[in-house]
């Protein structure tokens, strides 16, 4: 019903810049909160930024400052900013947004299957 294709990884030299999107398609009526996450070998999986509203974000503390969450409400479209990047920041970066489909009631969490994003020293 609903899919969410994440791009824009790939391999960058510590200090690049890398920027990440999420498009969602499919029987949506309405997107609520979107976000990133990443999941890093060996790890759990963590909260990068998660995007409420215009006014409401949050990022995880290891990126604050450095990354920024953005959306194109028109195009169901969420980005990812990510510059001076860390060789800590290497993982797959998964993609996440709450969902209301044209036949449901309520808001509903899907996934992207992930992108990869690994950062050289």
């Amino acid at each position: 019903q609903v899919q969410l294709v994440e791009s824009g990884g790939g391999l960058v030299q510590a200090g690049g810049s890398l920027r990440l999107s999420c498009a969602a398609s499919g029987s949506i009526f309405s997107i609520a909160a979107v976000g990133w996450y990443r999941q890093a070998p060996g790890k759990q999986r963590e909260l990068v930024a998660r995007l409420f509203s215009r006014y409401s974000t949050t990022y995880g503390d290891s990126v604050r400052g450095r990354f920024t969450i953005s959306r194109d409400n028109a195009k169901n479209t969420v980005y990812l900013q990510m510059n001076s990047l860390k060789p800590e920041d290497t993982a797959v970066y998964y993609c996440n947004a709450d969902v209301r489909t044209s036949s449901g009631s309520g808001y509903s969490p899907y996934w992207g299957q992930g992108t990869q994003v690994t950062v050289s020293s």
